[in-house]
């Protein structure tokens, strides 16, 4: 789901505890089959491993990305809208827009400011003098994987202010993979060989609980009133 103001701290108020008792509370609205998915899904979920989009623009690309991010258990994505609106095609999509958390903003260099002062490494994805293969990037530390436009690719200050350079290796006459494709390639050599190592890289309990309860949200109707209407019977 899209995190904006309204979401980014719909639950803060809460301790863990109140956070599971909610999620109780909440999961009575739902089938348990669906709670059982979210049990499971949540723990192979990481923020170990992110995306950054930078300008974006073809809907089916952009779509692409969210549902390979879904896919391999990437939990968020954050978007860079300065020349482009990022517009998934839900076609494409398949739903993965409501389980993958959105981050949006104008500025490339205030996405990098934030994620670094989370612990990330950033990594620009392109051939470059200082490049590493895909397979042998180091996951080691929580890491920020950076993609570009579909014609020009990421901007000069993008490049200029990565921390790290990856690339996919290709053996054809065609330049490049198509975005999506290139990033789908690298979250599953990144995501495979971090979840074959001995990193913490699973979502705290508290996150899996909190990442739950936004689960929640989307599978009940009228799902952020109803969570706002059991907060307030506490």
């Amino acid at each position: 789901m899209e995190i904006t103001a309204e979401y980014q701290h719909f639950f803060d108020t809460l301790d863990h505890r109140e956070r599971l008792a909610l999620y109780e509370r909440a999961a009575e609205l739902f089938s348990d089959n669906k709670r059982q998915l979210f049990d499971r899904l949540a723990a192979q979920r990481t923020r170990h491993v992110t995306v950054v989009l930078e300008d974006v623009y073809q809907s089916h690309n952009a779509s692409a990305v969210l549902r390979s991010c879904d896919c391999f258990g990437v939990q968020d994505v954050h978007v860079v809208e300065n020349r482009n609106r990022y517009c998934p095609n839900p076609d494409v999509a398949m739903g993965s827009n409501k389980w993958v958390d959105i981050y949006k903003r104008s500025s490339i260099l205030d996405t990098y400011d934030a994620l670094r002062a989370k612990g990330y490494r950033i990594v620009a994805t392109l051939p470059h003098e200082n490049d590493t293969m895909i397979g042998d990037l180091d996951v080691s530390q929580p890491t920020a994987l950076v993609f570009g436009t579909e014609l020009t690719g990421l901007t000069q200050e993008a490049i200029d202010h990565a921390d790290a350079y990856v690339k996919v290796p290709m053996y054809g006459f065609t330049e490049s993979f198509n975005i999506s494709v290139c990033a789908a390639l690298s979250l599953y050599a990144l995501t495979e060989r971090m979840r074959r190592s001995n990193i913490q890289w699973q979502l705290t309990d508290e996150d899996q609980t909190t990442l739950k309860l936004y689960w929640a949200m989307q599978v009940i109707h009228d799902g952020p009133n109803v969570m706002k209407h059991i907060m307030n019977q506490r």
